[in-house]
């Protein structure tokens, strides 16, 4: 009996162990179930991540007013559009080269010829007497002269800056480039909510997306054009302003002035001192084309002054926008950011239980 007990627990024993055994878990049941929830868990921050990305995008132009601010960049680009070409600004210096000659030639020829005196200061003296409408136009104009030919160079040199922003696409569209894709990300997010089995095609798509927003500065060039845009910018800040373009406005009321005195006072002077019109423009070619060309100096010039003045507002409204070499970097980075986190929210590698 001694022995048959004794043997008997052994065997009772070895059956308890056996039952335990197998009720306990298997080593490899906790790791799975951990690595599970790890990735779940690593899926649900960069998900997370993704959805900030996307509300970011759609915050973006509102942070900035760019529904209001673009699209009168845009306006101005056009407005500009006529009066911005190598021709056209060609044209603009030519017309102030042409007042400038028809002065100076007055105040020396003309004011030699009238006045009889050879001595040029006496002359000067006289002539600026006789004819004081002209004479102050004329002490006006060197000021005019500066101002407008600094004015015109600035305007020509910025002509390559201005040709690379209106390449661009339209200002107006600027801010659905943001809020677009933002929307897009969070789209896609809900329905791979909505439907866990659309993880995979969503995840992908926005993979895509991410590789768009970083191509789009590229395709269209913003890494070159987007820096010129901003040299264009700072060098119109000293000219769009309401008081420089007032003071451009009352030049063009001076040169009106001036031309009148030509065209009333020095014309019929030397007509009355017996020259012919084919001899004043033989004698004094620059007054004679000054006054012939006057009509069409003004109908130049004029319109490119009206959208100077129409267009100040419209350029705080664009100059108030972030640097424009800064545009490029609001597509890659939320690109990337975009691409990367939809790409870290894929699947990871469980680890097997060990055999």
């Amino acid at each position: 009996m001694t022995d048959l007990h004794g043997a008997a627990e052994p065997a009772l024993g070895s059956h308890s162990d056996r039952a335990n055994e197998s009720a306990d878990p298997s080593p490899a049941a906790p790791v799975i179930a951990g690595s599970t929830a790890g990735i779940r868990g690593s899926k649900g921050q960069w998900v997370a991540v993704l959805a900030i990305l996307g509300a970011a995008l759609i915050i973006m132009p509102f942070a900035f007013n760019m529904f209001s601010r673009a699209p009168k960049g845009a306006a101005m680009l056009k407005e500009f559009r006529p009066f911005m070409t190598t021709s056209r600004l060609d044209g603009f210096q030519e017309d102030i080269r042409q007042i400038n000659a028809g002065v100076q030639q007055a105040n020396n020829g003309v004011a030699t010829f009238l006045t009889g005196s050879s001595d040029p200061g006496t002359a000067r003296a006289r002539f600026d007497a006789t004819y004081p409408t002209f004479a102050q136009f004329s002490g006006q104009w060197g000021t005019i002269n500066t101002h407008m030919t600094d004015l015109l160079d600035k305007v020509q040199g910025n002509l390559p800056n201005y040709q690379a922003v209106a390449a661009l696409p339209s200002f107006t569209l600027f801010p659905l480039f943001f809020v677009i894709p933002g929307a897009l990300v969070l789209l896609l997010l809900g329905a791979s909510l909505l439907r866990a089995t659309w993880w995979r095609t969503c995840r992908w798509i926005l993979v895509v997306l991410g590789i768009g927003l970083i191509l789009a500065p590229v395709v269209f060039q913003m890494f070159q054009r987007a820096p010129k845009g901003g040299r264009m910018i700072s060098a119109f800040r000293a000219i769009e302003t309401t008081a420089n373009v007032e003071q451009i406005q009352g030049y063009f009321g001076s040169m009106a002035v001036g031309q009148g005195a030509i065209r009333l006072e020095l014309v019929p002077a030397l007509e009355q001192a017996g020259l012919s019109t084919t001899q004043i423009q033989r004698m004094f070619p620059a007054v004679y084309t000054l006054d012939a060309r006057w009509v069409h100096i003004l109908n130049d010039m004029t319109p490119m002054i009206g959208a100077m003045s129409d267009n100040v507002a419209n350029y705080q409204a664009i100059a108030a926008l972030p640097p424009f070499p800064l545009f490029p970097y609001f597509f890659v980075l939320p690109g990337i950011f975009v691409a990367g986190a939809a790409i870290a929210a894929g699947p990871g590698r469980r680890r097997r239980s060990p055999v």
